[in-house]
């Protein structure tokens, strides 16, 4: 049985994303995400100026006057949102850990999805699968995704984005648009990533924490790497230690943004600390000008 706290959290969220994707979202994820293609609706009398390359001659002939074609956008999308929830995500240096960061940013994507009567489908990993949902439609299903999204306890620590791409590949029938939300401290994961981009619709979100681009200062810190168990020591109030840190992750940031770049990855990178909306407005809106 759930626990009220997650009920009460998943109610929370469903209030916040709900009010987000009415407001925001909908309109936007809509526009940035076309259908698969045109498909006809029905026919009308021929105006002036109509494209008469659309005129339907078999109604033409029978009815004597002419008429054209009218197409509508075939709207129906799957979208898949395949979230990281290894031990990395326990980590959270102001109000909000990343999982959890990750899991709001999920719902909004997620409502937006069916509030444009999408399907969605959900993948948990770490090392391993950890949950998989089928694809479907509607407010029901997306509450369970969330419920999941809080809910789920996950066996591994660490992270494979190779293994869950690997299994989107062999589960995804059709080409879909694909969320992959998770902080990408992995490895030896690119090869995988490209292929994904070229047979889906690939939008990679990365979250970060401020403290891990950045150590405060205060003094010898004992940090445990939360996927491998490792400890070691931090001299944070040591100017050279701390430069050759930050010099290092900031290298390792700057490596991963190139190579995104290179393979034509559309990357949002978002904080913690700040408010999602803009940034997934923004990627949103340019996306649009893209189509």
């Amino acid at each position: 049985m759930i626990p009220k706290k997650i009920l009460k959290k998943v109610k929370r969220i469903e209030i916040k994303t709900r009010g987000l994707v009415n407001d925001l979202f909908g309109g936007e994820y809509h526009s940035a995400f076309k259908g698969r293609g045109m498909t006809f609706s029905e026919v009308r009398e021929y105006h002036s100026g109509d494209d008469i390359r659309l005129i339907d001659w078999n109604v033409t002939a029978r009815t004597g006057s002419p008429f054209i074609k009218i197409f509508e956008e075939e709207r129906e999308l799957t979208v898949f949102l395949l979230v990281d929830i290894s031990s990395s995500g326990d980590f959270g240096s102001g109000q909000q850990l990343k999982k959890d960061f990750g899991a709001e940013i999920a719902s909004v994507l997620g409502f937006s999805a069916i509030k444009n009567n999408d399907k969605v489908g959900l993948i948990l990993f770490t090392d391993r699968i950890e949950k998989y949902l089928v694809p479907k439609k509607g407010k029901t299903h997306v509450l369970r995704v969330i419920r999941e999204l809080l809910y789920t306890n996950p066996l591994g620590k660490q992270t494979s984005i190779k293994n869950a791409i690997d299994y989107l590949l062999k589960v995804a029938k059709r080409k879909s648009v694909v969320f992959l939300i998770s902080d990408f401290l992995d490895e030896n994961y690119f090869s995988s990533l490209k292929i994904l981009n070229k047979k889906h619709d690939l939008i990679s979100i990365q979250l970060l924490d401020p403290a891990e681009l950045q150590f405060p200062n205060i003094g010898l810190a004992k940090v445990e790497d939360p996927e491998t168990g490792q400890i070691f020591w931090i001299d944070t109030a040591s100017k050279i230690a701390m430069n050759r840190l930050k010099r290092e992750i900031d290298l390792k940031q700057s490596m991963f943004k190139k190579k995104a770049k290179k393979f034509g990855l559309d990357l949002i990178s978002i904080s913690t600390e700040e408010d999602f909306v803009e940034p997934l407005l923004s990627f949103f809106k340019k996306r649009e000008k893209r189509i």
